[in-house]
């Protein structure tokens, strides 16, 4: 009995080496920079997820005359800047031709180098700030700035509520918060709106005096392009404190965090984000069904996107970044990562969250951003108006 067993092993595993030595289709390594702990964990995972079920339904590509498997190599980044080198020298030490992320400027600017040395182009998802792609020539992205994004907000708040003051709030030595306020406060001064600016430390977990300080200055509107983390305790404290004006935010606070914070409150909240649903665009109706049938039947898909299905928009974003590396690829004819470098700013790709283009500092080529507002009876996005800047 026992020989038969060892026997059964030792074909079972020739057969498996048999499998193995006869696939001889080579290896192309996507590097996803990413955070999946720390405070902006939850969207870097929903922003991975995009990734992810972008190579499950197209893990190939053809490079040159070569059909190549698509292999993610995932890092954890923490969503620290003390751990972005370190992360992100666990990607070159894997041998990837070119780098997804990150969820966060902050950790975008403090890898920036390390890729760079390596020869590796990043391709920047939801990386909002000016100076991720600033004065190189290796880090692009796909996502509109925050130039762009603080302007919205301001355009908001004067076209929609009038606005005459407004309290702004940032996280203090936060890259993009604080670079985010500053934006809006420009564009919110050419309008003729005063702003009440506020900054808090790392580590605040009461938000009731930064509430309290929004509605003793009279501010029309409370703008807070924080993390998810820290938008669960503001949504919390102006619900608690009867808050009645609106609550302004960036694309960090569209998931469905915030939606399952806001539901049952009375607060009135806005965001600005890349992506929404209901467009009746193929390629988008598609995205939709796909990644809403693979995240309910993917069990640790759902938990890392909250638990249940709503998307984010990061994860469309994710999705789009996914297929620009794959056309960079292609368009370099090669997997070194000079190569593809040197292909990226001519490679264009139409994506789910619209055109992608670069233009010649490496940013998206983007004039438009999508306002969400929560339904907190049902705990639902709605769709508000797309926003430009006038």
């Amino acid at each position: 009995m026992k020989k038969s067993i060892l026997t059964t092993a030792a074909a079972v595993l020739a057969a498996a080496l048999l499998v193995s030595c006869g696939d001889s289709t080579p290896t192309v390594k996507i590097g996803v920079y990413e955070p999946a702990s720390g405070d902006n964990g939850a969207g870097g995972k929903q922003e991975t997820l995009g990734m992810q079920y972008a190579n499950k339904i197209t893990p190939t590509v053809k490079i040159g005359d070569t059909e190549y498997k698509v292999k993610l190599e995932i890092v954890d980044n923490e969503s620290s800047n003390d751990k972005a080198v370190t992360a992100a020298s666990e990607l070159i030490s894997k041998g990837v031709s070119v780098v997804l992320g990150s969820y966060g400027s902050g950790v975008s600017i403090a890898a920036s180098d390390t890729f760079a040395s390596a020869g590796v182009p990043a391709i920047g998802v939801t990386c909002t700030n000016p100076q991720v792609t600033a004065g190189n020539d290796h880090y692009f992205r796909i996502c509109f700035l925050d130039p762009f994004q603080g302007s919205v907000h301001a355009n908001l708040a004067k076209e929609k509520f009038g606005a005459k003051k407004a309290y702004a709030l940032a996280k203090l030595g936060d890259d993009y918060s604080v670079g985010l306020c500053q934006y809006f406060m420009e564009a919110a001064k050419k309008l003729g709106i005063d702003v009440v600016y506020e900054t808090f430390p790392d580590g605040t977990s009461d938000f009731a005096a930064y509430v309290a300080n929004a509605k003793k200055c009279g501010a029309d509107v409370f703008f807070a392009p924080t993390s998810i983390e820290a938008a669960a305790l503001i949504i919390e404290q102006a619900n608690t404190q009867g808050l009645s004006i609106p609550l302004l935010a960036s694309d960090t606070w569209d998931s469905n965090v915030i939606l399952a914070s806001a539901k049952g409150t009375n607060i009135e909240l806005y965001v600005t984000t890349f992506f929404v649903e209901g467009s009746d665009d193929p390629q988008v109706v598609d995205f939709v069904e796909g990644f809403r049938k693979y995240i309910n039947t993917n069990a640790t898909a759902k938990t890392n996107n909250g638990g249940d299905d709503e998307i984010a928009a990061v994860s469309a974003m994710g999705f789009d970044a996914y297929y620009t590396a794959l056309e960079a690829l292609k368009n370099a004819g090669s997997t070194d990562g000079a190569a593809v470098k040197a292909a990226l700013p001519a490679t264009t790709y139409k994506g789910v969250s619209g055109s992608i283009a670069f233009d010649a500092t490496g940013d998206a080529v983007r004039d438009v951003a999508y306002i969400k507002q929560v339904d907190t009876e049902s705990g639902k996005w709605k769709f508000v108006a797309q926003q430009s800047v006038k």
